[in-house]
């Protein structure tokens, strides 16, 4: 549908980082992402274009553990240009066919629930299975609990796990962090970090761990948004 008919792109993001780490030079890193709606399609069905890491967008990991947030560099072959078909179903089902590097095929379906417990407590479960060409068949199960502690403080943890054919190792990520909101849209943020790796049937075993402070607000108007992150 053209632009002048109503067509829009209903979401879109992007973002440039500079990111420093200790011992190391400044490093930028930009990536995108914007999905545009069909509404020939009866609005379920979307095109998705980006450049993003495509082992992430793949696996579905939240943003709260991708590598910017874990104070990593990007690599360059981490970055991607990727493009598909989404389509959205009933019963908060999702359904994705793309093509990354070098028109390399995945294929992803999503289940998304969010339960509220009373007016102060709320629960958000995903899982996500995928295929892909290099890791074949896998899954990533996410989950959220948040409670609001006052109007404008919660208290968040989240939780991750992924598993795929090609390995018997799984990775797991865990946070748990606290959120003030103040005024004119900016947040302050505390968030204790944990990532590791496990083999199945051999157990659990945490490779990282550490603290990130974030604080974020408006720059100009509500399209672009400035972050800052530190930690350890």
């Amino acid at each position: 549908k053209p632009f002048e008919d109503g067509g829009q792109v209903t979401d879109g993001r992007l973002s440039l980082a500079v990111f420093k780490r200790q011992g190391d030079r400044p490093d930028l890193d930009l990536r995108f992402n914007a999905h545009f709606r069909l509404p020939n399609f009866e609005r379920r069905a979307y095109l998705f274009v980006g450049r993003d890491d495509l082992r992430n967008t793949i696996r579905e990991k939240p943003e709260a553990m991708s590598t910017q947030q874990r104070l990593l560099a990007a690599q360059p072959e981490d970055r991607s240009f990727l493009a598909g078909l989404g389509l959205s179903l009933p019963n908060s089902v999702d359904v994705r066919l793309g093509l990354g590097a070098r028109l390399k095929p995945y294929v992803q379906a999503r289940y998304a629930r969010a339960w509220a417990w009373g007016p102060d407590q709320s629960v958000d479960f995903r899982e996500t299975v995928f295929w892909s060409h290099d890791e074949r068949f896998g899954s990533t199960t996410a989950l959220t609990y948040q409670h609001a502690l006052r109007e404008t403080l919660a208290l968040r943890w989240q939780g991750a796990a992924t598993i795929t054919q090609t390995s018997r190792n799984f990775e797991w990520s865990s946070s748990l962090g606290v959120y003030q909101s103040l005024s004119e849209q900016r947040l302050l943020s505390l968030e204790a970090l944990v990532y590791g790796t496990g083999t199945q049937g051999n157990g659990v075993g945490s490779s990282d761990f550490g603290l990130l402070a974030k604080w974020e607000q408006p720059i100009h108007g509500h399209r672009l948004t400035g972050e800052i992150l530190g930690g350890h």
